[in-house]
């Protein structure tokens, strides 16, 4: 079981971009595979998240960066993206926390709502979003992951 007091969820610091990366390439490439939209944004996280107005956080354990988590501003919405936890310490609700901290970070900035991409297949991400409160919505045509088959929303 993961020690709260050993685990902090703070904001990005470049020195923690490689972490950034790694964590997302591991998942996508475990599930699915880096589409473009992911390499760009993952690349430069600059550039594509925090100079538009978006946000990253990590999940830091023991002084060791073992989660992330994005809100891209996508100029209409907020989405909850680029989430993923280290393999050896999934299963400890490091997720949840992270999605926890972005809702109240969001509620903090007045937000009205926070909406995701994802994918049917993920069945555990799913169940968290659902059990958090995201509701299932329409998902348009043109969405900029070809891997996304399910948008979810949250009103605060």
């Amino acid at each position: 079981m993961i020690n709260n007091e050993n685990l902090q969820i703070i904001a990005y610091q470049k020195v923690y971009a490689k972490d950034f990366y790694d964590l997302n390439v591991a998942w996508l490439k475990k599930y699915f595979y880096v589409e473009p939209y992911d390499e760009k944004v993952l690349s430069n996280p600059k550039e594509y998240v925090l100079d538009p107005g978006g946000f990253i956080f990590f999940a830091k354990y023991n002084h060791k960066i073992v989660g992330v988590v994005a809100l891209i501003n996508q100029k209409t919405f907020f989405e909850l993206s680029k989430m993923a936890v280290s393999s050896e310490y999934q299963g400890l609700k490091i997720g949840q926390k992270l999605v926890a901290f972005c809702i109240e970070f969001a509620k903090n900035k007045a937000w009205k709502s926070i909406t995701l991409y994802s994918h049917r297949s993920l069945v555990p991400a799913i169940n968290l979003y659902k059990k958090i409160g995201f509701i299932e919505i329409e998902l348009e045509k043109e969405v900029h992951y070809e891997r996304a088959n399910i948008k979810m929303f949250l009103e605060l």
